[in-house]
């Protein structure tokens, strides 16, 4: 029987590969290149500088499908090696890579990353994992709270990529989790990665050690059907997930970005039932919930307009709240009586529909 649509994996390959002059002395830029050859990708570039080019197109609509569709194997800058906080979500943001192949119109990189959306993979990845013991015990996100200190010193492997999304052609996600699950750090740490695909057969068989919480970022029908190009289905999300459960790993769902969109309530349901199925009966299950509500920002809404003339995403400003982050920085989120009546629905309905699934943060 061949798989349906809505069952299958989608595994990306870049139609171009670009290998920077640094990166190509580095063992895992190896690995890289080979997994991209194996995966037929015939137009592989090792370039004789560390500077990127070939990505402009005649206008922003070619160069961002240039950009999508290229791998560039790069040494990681050091400010990418000086780890930052990143609440709510983890102590430390760990980037593997920089850039992601889907094509979701609501993009969070969208403004947060300078020139085409090019998609970067670090190639210095051993040095990249040895910087994480520097920072076992220093977070004030988890491993510095009551709340949330049994969760140790958690690095967050995904703000700025989908990282199981590219790991067919890089191999990273793999290798940071077998690192993090055999290491020796001294003291308690959690991986945390999310993402948008299913493939996860690489990672099933990995020596994790309960130390990877691989979440699936999931939505409803009505937004994931209209604003998550280039990714998998949910139902696909959440397949994937149910394996690694199985498999041991820690669980959880990112439900972003939240849209009150028309039946939400029935569609959301519809959500937290399909993933209270798929973990039913996984034997000592450890879930986590975050729950993120769409917002947006001058620069993104921007640049996503670029990107996608004619999207039907709503981001009228004036539909919104103005809020400042503490560089003043302005972003647009949805009015506090909205807000109220979503946050009190979803309490309710995770509580009623997934009762062992513990919340993390609500945005």
């Amino acid at each position: 029987m061949v798989p349906s649509p809505q069952s299958r994996t989608r595994l990306w390959t870049p139609k171009h590969v670009v290998v920077t002059r640094s990166a190509a002395e580095r063992p895992h830029a190896a690995e890289i290149v080979a997994r991209c050859e194996a995966a037929g990708v015939g137009d592989i570039d090792f370039l004789r500088s560390d500077r990127i080019t070939g990505l402009r197109g005649d206008d922003e609509r070619a160069t961002y499908a240039r950009a999508k569709s290229t791998l560039a194997v790069v040494v990681s800058p050091p400010s990418k090696r000086k780890l930052q906080p990143i609440p709510p979500s983890a102590d430390w943001r760990l980037d593997l890579a920089e850039g992601c192949p889907a094509h979701c119109q609501y993009c969070y990189l969208a403004g947060s990353l300078s020139g085409p959306p090019v998609t970067r993979v670090y190639a210095d990845l051993d040095e990249i994992l040895a910087g994480m013991d520097a920072y076992v015990g220093r977070g004030g996100v988890t491993s510095g709270t009551a709340g949330r200190a049994h969760e140790g010193t958690t690095f967050e492997a995904s703000c700025y990529t989908d990282p199981l999304g590219i790991e067919h052609v890089t191999g990273s996600l793999a290798a940071t989790i077998a690192h993090a699950g055999t290491h020796d750090f001294g003291g308690p740490v959690q991986l945390r990665a999310t993402t948008k695909f299913g493939g996860v057969e690489p990672l099933l068989g990995l020596p994790h050690s309960g130390r990877t919480r691989i979440r699936v970022s999931v939505n409803a029908a009505g937004v994931a059907g209209r604003f998550e190009g280039g990714t998998d289905p949910v139902a696909v999300r959440l397949a994937g997930l149910g394996r690694l459960a199985r498999a041991g790993y820690p669980a959880g769902l990112t439900i972003a970005p939240i849209m009150p969109v028309p039946g939400w309530r029935e569609e959301y349901g519809a959500l937290l039932d399909a993933a209270a199925a798929e973990l039913d009966g996984v034997p000592g299950l450890d879930l986590t919930v975050e729950c993120i509500t769409h917002r947006f920002t001058p620069g993104s809404r921007e640049v996503l307009t670029g990107w996608y003339p004619n999207t039907k995403l709503e981001m009228d400003p004036e539909r919104r709240s103005r809020k400042f982050g503490k560089y003043g920085a302005v972003k647009y989120v949805y009015r506090r009586e909205d807000m109220a009546e979503l946050r009190t629905w979803f309490d309710r309905a995770l509580a009623e529909r997934l009762p062992a699934a513990r919340a993390l943060y609500w945005t």
